[in-house]
């Protein structure tokens, strides 16, 4: 049936977008990627995808990329852009597409994004009043936020600054939240679905910080950050304030409580998702 399958990927360039446009066409699906026109990623894009060019701002300009698709994947930009047009954009799949995966947060499954944030919980809910056959996958972080948050601080100095050391998260690869995906939008029986996505073990922040030293022959230290501190740096470095907010309450949870560990990934795949640890030893170079 891959023949007869054509799926949107929206979000391409991003870190699970390349893995998982990689990912279809390996398994024989034409594959379509919606970029910017100035996308400063788009070399992540492997050869065989088709591109085309439209803005999630602008519904119509998602037209010729949706002419032909039989299903999507959906990452919305909420650091780069609002909620405002995301019932005119579903409405423009669901002309098209019968499928749409969408890449949430367990922010949701927890109950600590309302609606009206601007987050995830918001797109999950218009997507519940569409016709369309849609799979939530509601993951923890990706493995690669360690190298987004941390890698020039190691590079600069060997110290982590950074709030709550003690925050204990389960890390997801993010090839596999793309594998998930796609198993979820070229085959049956996901429709419905809201997929806790996480990795194999919850690791604190420091935790993570040792084995990144481990695998990297590294000396490395964490030292705390107070939450108004850290607020105030991601809100300057362009987090929206009820994004930052969340997610400081969240690690704040989490020092107490650990992060939740499913079996979801050896559920719809068939095996194990990657240890952090690998993750860490294929991009230690990202580190030094």
């Amino acid at each position: 049936m891959a023949d007869q399958q054509s799926v949107l990927v929206i979000g391409a360039t991003g870190n699970v977008g390349p893995h998982a446009v990689a990912q279809l066409l390996d398994s024989g699906v034409e594959t379509r990627a919606l970029v910017l026109h100035d996308d400063p990623n788009i070399d992540r894009l492997p050869e065989g995808v088709k591109v085309f060019h439209g803005d999630l701002a602008d519904p119509d300009s998602l037209d010729p990329a949706l002419d032909g698709t039989t299903a999507v994947f959906l990452m919305w930009p909420f650091f780069a852009l609002n909620v405002d047009t995301v019932p005119q954009v579903l409405a423009k799949i669901g002309r098209h597409a019968r499928r749409v995966v969408f890449v949430s947060s367990i922010g949701v499954h927890i109950g600590l994004e309302p609606v009206d944030n601007n987050c995830h919980a918001y797109v999950e809910e218009q997507l519940e009043k569409t016709d369309l056959e849609w799979t939530f996958l509601q993951t923890t972080g990706f493995a690669s936020n360690v190298r987004m948050a941390w890698a020039h601080q190691i590079r600069a100095g060997g110290v982590v600054r950074s709030p709550y050391g003690d925050a204990a998260r389960s890390p997801i690869d993010e090839a596999d939240v793309a594998a998930v995906a796609v198993r979820a939008l070229t085959t049956p029986g996901h429709g419905g679905k809201r997929y806790v996505v996480t990795g194999t073990e919850a690791l604190s922040q420091r935790e993570q910080l040792r084995i990144i030293a481990e695998k990297t022959g590294q000396s490395l230290r964490w030292e705390d950050v107070p939450h108004e501190a850290a607020r105030d740096a991601m809100v300057d470095s362009g987090w929206p304030p009820a994004y930052a907010d969340g997610a400081l309450e969240y690690f704040a949870m989490l020092e107490a409580k650990p992060e939740t560990v499913t079996s979801t990934v050896e559920d719809v795949l068939g095996r194990p998702p990657r240890r952090f640890h690998e993750w860490v030893a294929e991009h230690a170079g990202d580190f030094r």
